[in-house]
């Protein structure tokens, strides 16, 4: 495992039990105590734990996981997705808008072969991706950054989505469920995802299978708008069976 996706591992696991044992994470990663306290060293260093003797604890209170260490949790799941995502364009797809996240990084990364594509974003590392195609035409919105998902969010990138018509949103987000609908960890960010939604004559959600069945603190949009959502093999019976029922048209990447 590489280190990114040790760090990744490690803020997840904090997130979810708030302290962590070197012992236990050297077993679990497969690899030497020493490495593992190179790696809490690192993350003490960015301030996004405290370390303790023989482990490490949540600084503060639970986090989003930022954007640099979420590429590698479940990266064959989201390249599996992004694949399928693209065979669900058709020819007559001519706009397509993309939010910040790791699959929705993946699913641009597969979209950069594609002639004539006009594509909408407010990632700024999408862009980044993007801007050196030729065959792709970028529009990039304007707004504030947030660190943690390298998006463009607030008024000034509400302005450019809310004047665009698109044929199709692609949308990542932190939670899908039935009952939830669509949610993120950021209201401000949420806010923004919902007008990108608005834009679209189409919406496809991208979702790895960790994220079905989870609610984060703001909520996007309920189900209503959702045409058609993306997901990996992972994912639970009961979980798709209680989306479909919601009138999402589920698809499994495989």
């Amino acid at each position: 495992m590489r280190q990114q996706e040790r760090l990744g591992f490690i803020l997840e696991r904090l997130a979810v039990q708030s302290s962590v044992d070197v012992g236990a994470l050297s077993e679990e990663l497969g690899v030497s105590q020493a490495s593992v306290r190179r790696d809490l060293q690192l993350l003490e260093e960015q301030q996004l734990l405290t370390r303790t003797h023989g482990g490490a604890v949540a600084s503060g209170v639970l986090y989003e996981l930022p954007m640099r260490y979420r590429g590698g949790q479940h990266h064959a799941e989201k390249r599996a997705i992004a694949k399928q995502v693209v065979t669900m364009l058709g020819p007559e797809v001519s706009s397509v808008g993309l939010n910040g996240g790791s699959t929705t990084t993946e699913v641009a990364r597969a979209l950069a072969s594609r002639d004539r594509l006009r594509v909408v974003t407010n990632a700024l590392n999408i862009a980044a991706d993007l801007a050196v195609r030729s065959n792709i035409e970028l529009v990039v919105c304007g707004g504030s950054v947030r660190s943690e998902s390298y998006e463009l969010v607030g008024p000034l990138s509400e302005l450019t989505l809310a004047n665009i018509n698109l044929d199709v949103a692609v949308i990542g987000v932190d939670g899908v469920s039935a009952t939830a609908g669509l949610t993120t960890h950021h209201e401000v960010e949420a806010q923004t995802n919902r007008t990108l939604l608005g834009a679209a004559e189409r919406v496809i959600v991208v979702a790895d299978s960790s994220k079905l069945g989870r609610r984060g603190f703001a909520r996007i949009s309920d189900l209503s708008v959702v045409h058609d959502l993306v997901t990996d093999a992972g994912a639970s019976d009961a979980d798709v069976k209680a989306l479909r029922a919601a009138g999402v048209d589920v698809h499994i990447a495989r």
